[in-house]
């Protein structure tokens, strides 16, 4: 985004991610993110070797295995399950570039939807969108986490994993000292979202975080993870779902049943009967 919108060469962007890894970002990977990408190519010495990279991303399994562990558990994981997604996308090159034909690749033309946003503004808002997308995949983590505790009677100590991860996991980051502390704070949190710090960080960068998911949009640039997380946030705090709705056909064309708001029980109903509507 901050290159296909933003404009930004390879340098600014290095800069950028090193200012993030000063603040609430502080990670591994946004500290290794800004290294890899003023690497100069070595082989050709032209340009930075991160942009002759084949754009087809490995894998080793265990982005496969945490989504097929969340599905067994029934816990819903749709930022993990978008980046592996993105990942199982990135292989299908062949497929990619027949499509850029077929359906238009991304252009500059593309690029120019909606209002015009300044290059600070752009890194302003990317930062707090990513940061609030963040906080709601540890949550999505830590939830397979509590729920696999649970059910395999595992006793895990969410706060002293936070604590561990901390020590030179891939994933550390400044942001597990906030998740270290809610689940010291309260060890039975159901979701990270329920914490009130980490609840008003995801808040106060909510602005921001539509605002660059309807700009990646308006200009035909895929954000998924990001996306399925203010997707996520979004349907994790809506009290009334419309998955009433969903229960109504799954009980019409297969006698599943429903609860009601009203009643205690189990309901079926002929919902293919004549009927008008008063």
């Amino acid at each position: 985004l901050l290159k296909t919108v933003g404009g930004m060469t390879n340098k600014e962007i290095s800069k950028t991610f090193e200012t993030w890894n000063k603040g609430p970002l502080a990670s591994f990977l946004v500290e290794l993110t800004a290294q890899v990408l003023k690497i100069p190519d070595d082989r050709t010495n032209e340009g930075f070797l991160v942009d002759k990279i084949l754009d087809k991303t490995g894998m080793k399994g265990t982005g496969k295995w945490t989504v097929q562990d969340a599905l067994e558990l029934g816990v819903a994981v749709p930022t993990i399950s978008a980046a592996f997604d993105g990942r199982l996308l990135s292989g299908l090159k062949e497929q990619r570039e027949r499509a850029s034909e077929t359906l238009g690749g991304i252009s500059a033309a593309d690029t120019t939807g909606g209002s015009p946003i300044a290059k600070e503004d752009l890194v302003e808002m990317v930062e707090k969108a990513l940061l609030a997308s963040k906080i709601v995949a540890y949550a999505q983590g830590m939830s397979i986490l509590s729920t696999a505790s649970e059910r395999r009677e595992w006793s895990l100590d969410l706060s002293k994993i936070a604590r561990i991860w901390k020590g030179g996991c891939i994933i550390r980051a400044e942001l597990l000292n906030d998740i270290q502390e809610a689940y010291k704070t309260d060890p039975t949190l159901p979701n990270l979202l329920l914490d009130p710090t980490l609840a008003k960080v995801v808040s106060d960068s909510a602005g921001s975080w539509r605002a660059v998911v309807a700009a990646a949009t308006a200009r035909g640039v895929a954000i998924p993870a990001i996306s399925a997380s203010l997707g996520y946030y979004d349907a994790y705090r809506r009290a009334d779902s419309p998955a009433n709705l969903v229960q109504a056909q799954r009980d019409a064309f297969g006698a599943h049943g429903y609860e009601r708001k009203d009643m205690e029980g189990s309901f079926t109903s002929d919902w293919l009967k004549e009927t008008e509507i008063k």
